[in-house]
């Protein structure tokens, strides 16, 4: 019985990362700029998390990490466009220092062409 309580207090010592939404680094952040098309967002972005029906021309990504029992980061990110060009990038609920850097695998470059083909992410 009493291996059957050091077992259970063992496992519940646990606590796995929980991670929700749209994950992006710095590397990402840092190349998102005003006059990009859709095509590229999505590219660097992937797609948004929140696509409102009633609003197509906003964009809302968003994304939660707790850290193994630890305090929830959120970040929220809001994309605006007219047309196919991005016009207006909410950052405000971005928290820049909390955002990964970029993994070696995972090294790309978004152009001004027409976006490029698949997603990295």
């Amino acid at each position: 019985m009493l291996s059957l309580g050091l077992f259970l207090s063992a496992c519940s010592a646990y606590k796995i990362d929980i991670q929700q939404g749209n994950a992006f680094d710095r590397e990402d952040f840092a190349e998102l700029r005003v006059g990009m098309n859709q095509r590229q967002v999505t590219f660097l972005l992937g797609t948004p998390m929140i696509k409102d029906p009633f609003h197509p021309d906003r964009w809302d990504y968003v994304y939660t990490f707790q850290p193994g029992g630890k305090p929830m980061v959120k970040q929220h990110l809001t994309l605006w466009f007219e047309g196919e060009k991005l016009v207006k990038i909410d950052d405000s609920h971005v928290a820049r220092e909390t955002l990964p850097s970029r993994s070696p695998n995972k090294l790309r470059h978004v152009t001004g062409g027409g976006g490029g083909g698949g997603h990295g992410h």
